[in-house]
């Protein structure tokens, strides 16, 4: 009799299995959100220094060829451009801000930033923005360098 009791108390039962299973499916799903935030993150921040090389590549051209050079962005196709180049779309679900002179607004859509054969610009800045983070990818007009700030997360 004691042997059938034991045996009876030792085991898990149906529902305790179901608890365990639950926050197993709990733990997995909270990582893979995780997960898939940072991989917007890392691909947000490769963005933002893509733009900023372009438009290093963009002052450079106008101080070698000493003629000014103009980097476009289309907010609409969210991508940009740079002189002699081909355009370059942005991951999706990225949305492009882009403030400048309105005079280098050619539409609605499209505007640039203009680069001087002194290194000058008009200046301005691009603003990447995907899952509440922001980007802000910004262009001195005194000197054209171009320089990256995280902005505060949106809450």
């Amino acid at each position: 009799m004691m042997n059938t009791q034991q045996r009876h108390n030792s085991g898990f039962t149906l529902v305790e299995l179901l608890v365990v299973m639950v926050i197993i499916a709990l733990v997995l799903g909270l990582v893979a959100t995780s997960i898939s935030r940072s991989i917007s993150g890392a691909e947000s921040r490769v963005a933002a220094r893509k733009v900023v090389a372009s438009l290093r590549y963009t002052r450079a051209q106008a101080i070698l060829n000493k003629q000014q050079t103009v980097f476009l962005v289309d907010t609409e196709e969210r991508s940009y451009m740079a002189p002699g180049k081909k355009p370059v779309k942005l991951p999706q679900g990225m949305d492009v801000l882009l403030t400048t002179a309105r005079s280098e607004f050619t539409s609605e859509n499209v505007g640039g930033i203009r680069f001087f054969p002194d290194g000058g610009s008009t200046g301005g800045h691009v603003e990447l923005i995907v899952n509440g983070r922001e980007y802000r990818v910004n262009v001195a007009w005194l000197t054209g360098e171009a320089s990256i700030e995280k902005q505060e997360e949106n809450s």
